[in-house]
């Protein structure tokens, strides 16, 4: 039996919401959370962890960044236009739909979008892990703010690699040696 904190393969949904191009020239850190985001989808899909994506306002803001999209074969895209993806019909069913408990939360803004569909989900009674270094907002003081937050709503305040490491959960397996380069 793991701890309630633990982020258990079994009973994880990867949620990324709003890695959008209009965001590029905008975020603080782009690379390095799109890097830490990319990592996560790439060991999500190794270990059969369902992910689903959110697009924030498609036709103002652009598809998925092409760098994402191109690792998202067959991952659900759910568009959206309230802040909060919780509060669009559908989404919650199609959460609800995977079976999952836990929500690893990744994606922009963390202080707007990530911030309003996390706390939701709290709500709703799923385990929220955010993904701290696989968030990003324009500003630096708004990121660690919606971070703060989150932490006081009960959230969980992860990283890439901590979630990574709980999905596989053990050493010298098939499994842990696919996923091994991912985090290198």
């Amino acid at each position: 039996m793991r701890h309630d904190m633990a982020a258990v393969r079994e009973r994880s949904l990867l949620l990324v919401v709003d890695v959008q191009e209009a965001m590029r020239k905008a975020i603080s850190g782009w690379e390095d959370t799109l890097h830490r985001i990319r990592q996560l989808v790439r060991a999500a899909s190794v270990l059969d962890v369902p992910i689903l994506v959110t697009e924030h306002y498609k036709k103002g803001l652009g598809a998925t960044v092409a760098e994402l999209a191109g690792e998202l074969k067959g991952v659900a895209v759910f568009e959206k236009e309230y802040f909060s993806a919780c509060l669009e019909d559908g989404f919650l069913e199609q959460v609800r739909g995977y079976g999952r408990d836990l929500i690893v939360l990744a994606g922009m803004e963390t202080h707007v979008c990530v911030f309003q569909t996390g706390l939701d989900l709290i709500r709703f009674g799923y385990r929220v892990h955010l993904v701290r270094n696989a968030v990003a907002s324009r500003f630096a003081e708004d990121r660690e703010t919606g971070i703060e937050v989150f932490r006081q709503a009960g959230a969980v305040i992860s990283s890439a690699e901590t979630v990574i490491f709980q999905w596989i959960c053990r050493s010298n397996t098939p499994e842990f040696r696919e996923v091994l380069p991912i985090v290198k």
